[in-house]
């Protein structure tokens, strides 16, 4: 990628940096409703309602905006329907283990994404990788060594979901910044959000031409269940995720659009401080030492990796 284009693209440090506090922020909140809401609905339910009631308040922004429909569907094209896809399949990651897996160990295993960028650069796009990257890779993974145990009694396979997810995180990361500068983040929005909807739908039409077993659909419904009639308190709460996501959507497309790709990336990690409050407020599932190092790892490389020269 040539300095040229680099040097047009938005340089907003302090935007970037405000709107993805904020929607770090916002999505802390959200997964605390998810884990709160994980026996109420099946995930794939979620993912298609939460996005169908999503639509009309994505259409009514984009209107307030003066963006056209011709412009909103621009979300649904070529690179942003890719970035989107990415992104989906690192919330699917996300969300199927979160009833599983405390907060700050998923918000851990999913800020390896850095690690992903890196060897993405050096390995698909050619780019020239330093040895503090390397370092960094190394770092990186036996962070996620040290956070999730493995063959130990305290390892939990379904931790190992969110680090798959993070593989689509960073290739999210590099599309936004590289392939969708022109797009509105409102279209973003729009793309990522139809994208979700598909996935709910597809996933929950695979349980009804597959049907699993009694046995697993009883002991994981979250995931396995077909679709349940909703109360009043389930639909507000699926309007309460539908708005959020939107915050999030928006935010998230909007912070890696205004600011460098390092910049924006470290600040995610408030993610983390978040998620560690909730975690012993709602759950009392305080991280322990071993988890802190491993958490403190996974930072240490994160950083080391976006320092180097986008």
């Amino acid at each position: 990628m040539s300095n040229t284009e680099l040097a047009a693209r938005p340089q907003n440090y302090a935007r970037g940096i405000t709107l993805i506090v904020v929607a770090m922020f916002v999505t802390s909140v959200q997964d605390v409703v998810f884990k709160l809401f994980k026996d109420g609905v099946p995930l794939g339910q979620i993912f298609a309602i939460r996005a169908l009631l999503a639509a009309p308040l994505i259409i009514a922004l984009a209107r307030a905006q003066g963006i056209t429909f011709k412009e909103l569907l621009s979300g649904v094209q070529n690179w942003p329907l890719a970035r989107s896809f990415a992104m989906t399949m690192m919330f699917l990651a996300f969300y199927a283990a979160i009833p599983f897996v405390n907060l700050s160990t998923l918000g851990a295993a999913t800020y390896t994404a850095p690690i992903f960028v890196a060897l993405l650069s050096a390995y698909v796009i050619g780019e020239k990788v330093t040895w503090q990257v390397w370092s960094a890779v190394l770092i990186g993974f036996a962070g996620v060594i040290v956070l999730l145990r493995p063959g130990t009694e305290a390892f939990n396979a379904w931790s190992l979901l969110p680090v798959f997810g993070a593989m689509f995180y960073a290739i999210a990361h590099v599309l936004t910044r590289a392939k969708c500068q022109a797009v509105p983040t409102v279209a973003l929005a729009f793309g990522l959000n139809a994208s979700m909807c598909l996935a709910g739908l597809l996933a929950s039409a695979l349980i009804i031409i597959w049907p699993p077993s009694v046995e697993l659909s009883a002991a994981y419904p979250y995931l396995f269940a077909g679709w349940t009639a909703l109360g009043r308190a389930e639909w507000l709460v699926l309007v309460l995720l539908a708005a959020l996501t939107v915050i999030i959507s928006i935010g998230i497309a909007g912070a890696y659009q205004a600011a460098p790709t390092p910049t924006v990336a470290t600040f995610e990690y408030s993610y983390l401080v978040f998620v560690a409050v909730w975690d012993t407020l709602f759950f009392a599932t305080a991280p322990g030492l071993v988890t802190l190092i491993g958490m403190a790892m996974i930072i240490l490389a994160g950083v080391l990796v976006l320092q180097r020269k986008e």
